[in-house]
């Protein structure tokens, strides 16, 4: 609007003006884009939830219940979801709980098996010992009641160190993943451990050689208490196999990203087809001669379960000579590296 003068005097004034109808449909176009957006942001917001809740939620979902139905069934026809052909973090997570599970079933088996070869071990003395002291009471005879309370002492031993064996390896799994890893001198160890064999063997024992190559880099990361366990128990297999005045001859080399240690002994070696089941629990194989029952048959079981420990290997062989006949048995214990 501007005035109308003449000679500075206001007459009137003129005002023109424009229909809003265009803003207004101009405004009306920018709100429908608006809704339209927000609309379609609705849509894709819908959708994308959807193959979410199909392809993440509603797979975790199943993996849990799965899980849950596990803990709570006994049986084993439950099975975790397979989710393994997905290249993703789901593919991953069922991968770990099948893993997982699996690994469940076969802790749960060994432990059965455990349990029953202890009762099945525990027995046999059981039963000598009920039967000898039945017997001690009927008896009236010094010599037999003699006779009968040495078995007796026999069957109590048997028992003693059954159960000490048993203690010790019923604790050796929970006690290996509990522990702290720390670097271990194999080769002092190994020197130590000579050490102590020259001063124990008895006279015409057999000698004890040690080779260690490369000293200065035989070292794994481990427990070393255990670590003496398994080589100690190899030394002492090899002392009561070997003959007197015979030689047990132990090196350790390093082997590239490995520690290797070999203790050789001059025994009738193993039995053919033997070489893995003397690692089984309460396996014996003793010398001709030898006492019944002083030995429990878990020293082998227990120091392979300490190698499988600290991730290394535990073999055994027989050392053959030229013309094909068995020089004495050898164990090759294969140890990371630190």
């Amino acid at each position: 609007a501007v005035p109308v003068q003449r000679y500075k005097r206001i007459l009137g004034s003129l005002m023109l003006t424009k229909p809003s109808a265009s803003i207004d449909n101009a405004l009306l176009d920018v709100r429908l884009d608006i809704l339209k957006i927000f609309g379609i942001a609705i849509a894709v917001t819908t959708i994308l939830s959807i193959y979410l809740a199909r392809t993440i939620a509603r797979p975790v979902k199943r993996l849990a219940a799965a899980a849950d139905r596990v803990r709570r069934d006994h049986s084993r026809e439950e099975n975790i979801p397979d989710f393994t052909t997905r290249n993703d973090e789901i593919g991953d997570l069922s991968l770990a709980l099948r893993a997982m599970t699996a690994a469940l079933w076969t802790r749960m088996d060994a432990i059965e098996r455990f349990a029953a070869d202890v009762a099945h071990e525990i027995k046999n003395p059981l039963t000598s010992l009920r039967s000898a002291v039945e017997t001690a009471a009927r008896v009236k005879d010094v010599d037999q009641q003699r006779k009968l309370m040495s078995i007796i002492q026999d069957d109590v031993g048997r028992l003693d160190r059954l159960i000490s064996d048993i203690s010790d390896a019923s604790r050796l799994d929970a006690e290996l993943s509990r522990s702290h890893r720390e670097p271990v001198d194999l080769a002092g160890m190994l020197s130590t451990l000579a050490d102590v064999h020259e001063t124990t063997v008895a006279d015409g024992g057999p000698k004890l050689i040690l080779e260690l190559m490369d000293a200065q880099k035989l070292s794994v990361q481990g427990m070393e208490s255990r670590l003496v366990q398994v080589f100690r128990n190899l030394i002492a297999n090899a002392v009561t196999f070997s003959p007197p005045g015979a030689s047990i001859r132990v090196t350790a080399h390093r082997d590239r990203k490995a520690v290797v240690v070999t203790v050789d002994d001059e025994g009738p070696g193993i039995p053919p087809g033997k070489e893995e089941a003397i690692f089984q629990r309460f396996y014996t194989e003793r010398p001709h001669g030898e006492k019944f029952g002083t030995h429990s048959g878990l020293g082998l079981s227990i120091s392979q379960q300490i190698v499988d420990a600290h991730d290394g290997t535990i073999r055994a062989s027989n050392r053959l000579g030229h013309d094909g006949k068995v020089l004495g048995a050898r164990f090759i214990v294969r140890l990371p590296a630190a």
